[in-house]
């Protein structure tokens, strides 16, 4: 009889999982971490955040309704890998205009079906996010520990999925201008502020401060992205410059570069948030909302108000920051994601308040 199994997974601390193999076919060694949304794994995969790490979906079916070409999050993939319970690749839906297999496939991105998918969260959130390499099924157990070992997970990620150059979109008659540090802007974050009227141009990572202050903008934003924010110093120094002198949002990696850059600590959970279903508490007006989240790190919450932050949202799971607001600054920041792409609706007001506060600051 056949071996059915032709890709496995294993973790640094030699955890074994073997299934069958769909997309790519490299070997990847990557970072461990699961996404709970039901649905949204197009956006997932092509959400620049998702760079060099393994996603695995609790959602025990994927790939059943295709690809939509309004879906995507960034013009290529990014995520590392997919790890699933089952993949569907005859997908039934009339938007569909591919399959998520073939994409992976396109782009050499590894996918692994067939594995005890409720297994492995757990054992995600008993032990943390860590190493994997994901490979062909006759790799050697030994040879694959000693292949991650060898192998750290790189520390700059955000200059691979920022862009190289400026680029600017909507009609420059729009009646805000807005500039984006873009550290792995999500595509839906451009749709939503293109959609608010503004005019937006987006920036490289390592802009300077004056560069981006000649395009005369009338707010900030400061977008989502990978890895930690304390490995791009020079995008917290831009911040540093620019807080206070127009309105500025961050969101997700921005939120945590503009805390940084007025003073708060970072740290790095032990899994993260990643999925659509995150109850978020907001402090100011005492609502709850249901958010969508991706991130591995945190701001540190004591302390925040002797460096005049004011916390605004918090994480109703694990009591982590998930907004901060500097008034006397016209900062506003948020820890998820209110694009919601995958995910529910709920925090679109913070937009709102952005485009407000540019607004009060132009009156």
């Amino acid at each position: 009889m056949d071996n059915p199994f032709t890709r496995v997974l294993i973790t640094e601390d030699g955890e074994i999982y073997r299934g069958r193999g769909f997309g790519g076919s490299s070997r990847r060694v990557l970072e461990l971490v699961f996404n709970t949304s039901m649905a949204g794994y197009q956006e997932i995969i092509s959400d620049p955040s998702y760079k060099e790490q393994c996603v695995v979906m609790t959602y025990p079916l994927i790939g059943n309704y295709g690809l939509a070409e309004d879906d995507y999050e960034a013009a290529l993939p990014h995520a590392g890998a997919l790890a699933v319970r089952e993949y569907n690749d005859f997908p039934s839906n009339f938007r569909s205009t591919g399959t998520l297999g073939r994409l992976m496939e396109e782009f050499d991105i590894p996918g692994i079906s067939g594995i005890d998918t409720r297994r492995l969260t757990r054992s995600i959130r008993d032990k943390g996010s860590r190493r994997c390499i994901i490979a062909e099924s006759t790799l050697d157990v030994a040879e694959g520990l000693e292949i991650i070992q060898n192998t750290p997970l790189p520390h700059t990620q955000v200059k691979d999925v920022s862009p190289a150059a400026a680029a600017s979109y909507g009609s420059p008659d729009a009646l805000y201008r807005v500039a984006v540090i873009d550290c792995g802007m999500k595509e839906n974050i451009r749709r939503t502020l293109v959609g608010h009227g503004a005019f937006v141009t987006s920036f490289p990572y390592d802009t300077p401060a004056a560069e981006i202050l000649r395009s005369a903008p009338d707010g900030i934003l400061v977008s989502n992205g990978p890895g930690d924010p304390r490995d791009i110093p020079v995008t917290a120094e831009t911040v540093r410059e620019l807080s206070g002198r127009l309105p500025m949002l961050g969101i997700c990696l921005g939120h945590q570069l503009i805390s940084l850059a007025s003073g708060a600590s970072i740290y790095k959970l032990k899994f993260g948030h990643r999925g659509g279903n995150h109850p978020v508490k907001n402090l100011l007006t005492g609502g709850i909302e249901i958010t969508s989240q991706n991130h591995s790190y945190a701001v540190v919450r004591e302390g925040l108000e002797e460096l005049g932050i004011t916390l605004s949202h918090v994480n109703l799971l694990d009591g982590t920051v998930e907004g901060i607001v500097i008034p006397q600054k016209k900062i506003l920041t948020v820890q998820y994601h209110p694009e919601s792409a995958p995910g529910p609706v709920d925090s679109g007001y913070i937009f709102d308040e952005f485009f407000e506060s540019m607004k009060s600051a132009k009156s």
